[in-house]
């Protein structure tokens, strides 16, 4: 069963104001791990702040490809608690060609090979680009897995994937021990980040792709934009996730 877990982005304006507060207002959720997506600018502070709080941080988004300081961004995860390294966006045009989604694969090799010595494993998280390109019949996503290893794990972001006119059970299904997280929102389906919804209230069949996600550690919650209060939009999703099974 995946735990579950909440992307720190949701609330960026909260965690920029006061992330100690922030953090409180989400263990207050009954939600015990989050993912910060910014862990270079004060781990020390953010390793403390999640200690205050009772929080864990086993998943960060962090960028790890061409000209980035690997040393420091593990260094950095490493002191917070993390065990994977999400690297959080590739941009469309790699997509686009076979020796594009290579070359990402190569940058993702690379820093896996540099994590390791931090005892940290990488991921890739994808939007709907990285399913929509198509690539000898298939989504470019599944030309990145194939030319992975094992040290290197997929975040699948399940909305975006559907976004990008995927299956998202099925696609699950052809992805198996690959997709060892996944981020679930909900919504109409579609580009407007501002239409999202809480899980449960959209188009997503979230309690399908649960079940299909049987690899995945993590369940992570996300909003990247939302039209309420992302709190009380949160612990309808949470409260959703744990109707689920999730915890």
């Amino acid at each position: 069963m995946a735990a579950v877990s909440v992307q720190l982005y949701s609330i960026r304006a909260a965690v920029a104001a006061d992330l100690p507060g922030a953090l409180a207002r989400l263990a207050s959720l009954g939600v015990t791990h989050v993912e910060p997506f910014d862990v270079v600018s004060d781990p020390r502070g953010l390793r403390d702040a999640l200690a205050t709080t009772g929080l864990s941080a086993p998943s960060v988004h962090a960028r790890v490809g061409a000209g980035v300081e690997l040393d420091r961004v593990f260094e950095a995860a490493a002191t917070i608690g993390a065990r994977t390294v999400v690297h959080p966006y590739s941009p469309p045009e790699q997509w686009s060609s076979e020796s594009g989604v290579d070359a990402v694969a190569d940058e993702l090799v690379r820093a896996a090979d540099a994590a390791e010595a931090y005892g940290l494993g990488v991921g890739y998280h994808n939007h709907h680009w990285e399913l929509a390109s198509r690539l000898g019949g298939r989504p470019a996503l599944e030309r990145l897995a194939e030319r992975l290893p094992p040290t290197v794990v997929l975040e699948l972001d399940t909305y975006w994937a559907a976004v990008g006119g995927e299956d998202v059970v099925a696609l699950l299904g052809r992805l198996g021990e690959r997709a060892r997280l996944v981020h679930l929102k909900d919504g109409p389906i579609d580009e407007d980040d501002a239409s999202q919804l809480p899980l449960g209230a959209g188009a997503m069949p979230v309690a399908a792709i649960v079940e299909a996600a049987t690899a995945a550690e993590l369940a992570v919650l996300e909003f990247d934009d939302y039209g309420g209060d992302l709190f009380e939009g949160l612990a309808a999703s949470v409260a959703f996730a744990n109707g689920l099974g999730l915890r």
